[in-house]
């Protein structure tokens, strides 16, 4: 089926319903605004709807954008961080995902480039199958590029070229500044505590803030537009190849098919939570 656009927001009601004929798949981008060093408060919603977008076309899947204010962190001592409690993400989004639900799309997959974004979706997606008995999956974004990718980043500069190569794909490269005011090697103000911050997975393991908007993050010189263009070309063709190596297709069918065991599971153990509770 050929679509205009991807992004179910700037879809008409008739194109979604269209598209709901003959597939069932969304992926949803969680993003937040955030102190980024020399990128944009929304740096990290933009990367993950950039990865969403190519996430799509590999899977014929649709896009629902426009979800960047969620938990942020240690950032929130930044004057221009978002802060939403881990709490009321998980309602807001779990929300998002009973509607979505009711629509028919069963096949729902949430990502995130922002660490701290586990706490929020993980346990969404865990209730939401004990609420409705539908799957629906979390993919940490960061994770799979230390699990699939690490061969192809060979400097930080790789980390900030996705950045600059999301905001082109997302047609916004004209907000990314020219600045080379945050390259800096600096460690962290926070640094002493990385050895009680490291015993649980990103974020989770005790509350603190950041002493110094330097500490997150140090980003490389984009003092010409040259630059902009050589890192976002850069960024543009390590977000493709990241996504080939997620192998979409892959992954959604495999979601259509752990619905069918799951089903299986639960005719046979009726005392399960998700037990009789498919909706749709």
């Amino acid at each position: 089926m050929e679509l205009r656009t991807r992004i179910l927001p700037r879809m008409l009601n008739s194109e979604v319903e269209s598209y709901l004929e003959h597939n069932d798949i969304i992926i949803v981008p969680v993003g937040t605004v955030e102190m980024h060093g020399g990128f944009p408060l929304d740096s990290e919603t933009v990367i993950s709807e950039a990865y969403a977008l190519k996430m799509a076309e590999a899977c014929d899947g649709l896009v629902l954008t426009g979800l960047p204010y969620f938990y942020a962190g240690a950032t929130a001592s930044g004057r221009g961080t978002v802060q939403v409690s881990i709490r009321q993400g998980i309602d807001y989004l779990s929300a998002i995902a009973h509607s979505l639900l009711r629509q028919g799309f069963k096949r729902q997959v949430y990502i995130s480039f922002h660490g701290p974004a586990h706490m929020t979706c993980s346990p969404m997606v865990r209730d939401f199958f004990d609420e409705t008995g539908v799957p629906i999956l979390y993919m940490d974004l960061s994770m799979q590029m230390t699990k699939t990718a690490t061969d192809l980043f060979k400097s930080l500069d790789s980390f900030h070229a996705i950045t600059v190569g999301a905001y082109k794909m997302m047609g916004r490269l004209q907000d990314v500044p020219l600045t080379t005011a945050y390259t800096h090697r600096d460690p962290q103000t926070c640094a002493p505590f990385g050895d009680i911050f490291a015993l649980a997975y990103q974020s989770a393991a005790i509350g603190y803030c950041f002493a110094d908007q330097k500490d997150h993050m140090s980003t490389t010189a984009i003092p010409d537009e040259a630059t902009r263009d050589r890192l976002a070309a850069e960024g543009e063709a390590l977000i493709d190849e990241l996504v080939r190596r997620m192998d979409m297709p892959h992954v959604v069918d495999q979601m259509r098919k752990l619905e069918a065991y799951n089903d299986a599971v639960a005719a046979a153990k009726p005392w399960m939570p998700s037990a009789g509770r498919k909706k749709v």
